[in-house]
């Protein structure tokens, strides 16, 4: 009988069809995830939160109390300039540093308490030496990620400067002749009075990454859970002898231990949860030890990190178990694929197309990132995503869980037995 060579199997249509169908879909998603998501944040931005602070004491002009900064943020809140796109967000100093301080806000605008006594400073004739020009403070906010930070400052300079020239139009109408005994300098400032300044409203340590070390670290915690949820899947198959294991130009193969797919589940299930204390302390030793990285709170960092390797990793397994090899391309997509441009990160969710602001609901990325960032930047406060994501870790253990156990168990039941590396060469064949 004449041996068949490999390389004929090459024209099989077949086997190009089904490559052909399976990596175009994974290329064309890959590409609408990742640059659908971030080719126009300033389109798809709405309800930015952004910070609106007035301490602006006022100060008495023609025997009347005017206060300036509430008729600038009065004005800015009621605008509708920005078409909806920020979310205005009326506050004092003291709640504008707790929201900004849990990353709830992007920026903020602030008018400083001498505002009204130092713009209508300008309009005294009386006044000698050299005016001192009015600020309102633009604080931005890296921390709850730099793409954001950088639009709510866009923003609010913009807001701040429209302001400034509002004011400076109402004082150049109400001080009329009188414009010409004024010194040279405050006729100048007096047409744009505020000057604007940018400061950063919540300082982060200098091996932050300007505020991306969050997202990097978390995804590290998602990437290791789901590659080792493929190792231990292979391993363990190899073990219990359905799989050969090639080492090199060795292959292994051990007797057969039969074995049900939820006990299959449940061994890989174990192997992962076992082995997410030794991966979360590796990679937290890794990041803060050997790199550097800013971090406190390192107890809870670690068993932080060794959940999420153990949610994502048994999260992956069910999905392997169910799908079998179809489910690793899925596990990608999950995981990788729809995970980072909806993690807000880089790009805010508020800054997102709708699809993607729905996929930010549930997709574990975001959940962990935002509990790591919470531990990094915010004190490891509950409300400034630690709380949703440990919430978040829990629901998606159960969901993975009963899906996996679930579907394995009914495949058990109906007698959809997996098929062992033993069986004959020619009950196996495929006809090319």
């Amino acid at each position: 009988m004449r041996e068949i060579q490999p390389f004929r199997v090459l024209r099989a249509k077949p086997l190009w069809i089904a490559n052909g169908v399976i990596t175009g879909v994974l290329a064309l998603l890959f590409t609408v995830f990742y640059v659908g998501a971030s080719i126009d944040p300033v389109d798809h931005m709405k309800n930015l939160p952004v910070g609106l602070v007035n301490a602006d004491k006022g100060a008495a002009v023609g025997g009347e109390q005017v206060n300036l900064g509430r008729q600038i943020t009065e004005s800015i809140k009621k605008s509708t300039a920005s078409g909806g796109k920020i979310d205005w967000k009326v506050m004092d100093e003291k709640e504008l540093k707790g929201e900004i301080g849990k990353g709830k806000v992007f920026g903020a605008l602030v008018v400083p308490a001498d505002f009204t006594a130092s713009v209508t400073a300008l309009t005294d004739a009386s006044a000698t030496g050299t005016p001192v020009r009015p600020t309102l403070t633009v604080l931005t906010n890296q921390s709850a990620g730099s793409v954001g930070s950088s639009l709510a400052r866009t923003a609010t300079t913009q807001a701040a400067e429209s302001a400034s020239l509002q004011v400076g139009k109402e004082l150049t109408a109400q001080s009329g002749a009188g414009q010409a005994e004024l010194p040279a300098a405050a006729r100048v400032l007096l047409a744009d009075p505020a000057a604007v300044t940018v400061k950063d409203g919540h300082p982060l340590d200098a091996h932050s990454g300007l505020g991306l070390t969050a997202f990097y670290y978390a995804l590290v915690l998602v990437v290791v859970g789901m590659l080792s949820a493929n190792v231990i899947s292979g391993q363990v198959d190899h073990a219990l002898g359905y799989t050969h294991n090639d080492m090199g130009p060795l292959r292994l193969h051990r007797p057969l231990i039969r074995a049900t797919r939820a006990q299959t589940l449940a061994i890989s299930s174990t192997l992962m949860a076992g082995l997410s204390v030794l991966m979360g302390s590796l990679v937290m030793a890794g990041a803060v030890g050997l790199m550097g990285m800013d971090a406190s709170h390192l107890p809870l960092l670690w068993l932080y990190s060794v959940c999420a390797i153990a949610v994502s990793g048994i999260g992956a397994l069910s999905l392997l178990a169910v799908f079998g090899t179809p489910g690793m391309l899925l596990v990608t997509l999950v995981f990788i694929g729809m995970a980072v441009p909806t993690a807000g990160a880089t790009t805010p969710i508020e800054a997102l197309p709708g699809f993607y602001r729905f996929l930010a609901e549930f997709e574990p990325l975001r959940q962990i990132t935002g509990g790591i960032r919470s531990i990094l930047y915010y004190d490891a406060q509950g409300d400034s995503g630690l709380t949703r994501g440990w919430v978040m870790m829990a629901v998606g253990l159960a969901v993975g869980a009963l899906f996996g156990f679930g579907v394995t168990g009914w495949y058990d039941r109906k007698g959809l037995h997996r098929v062992p590396a033993e069986k004959k060469p020619e009950e196996t064949a495929v006809a090319v």
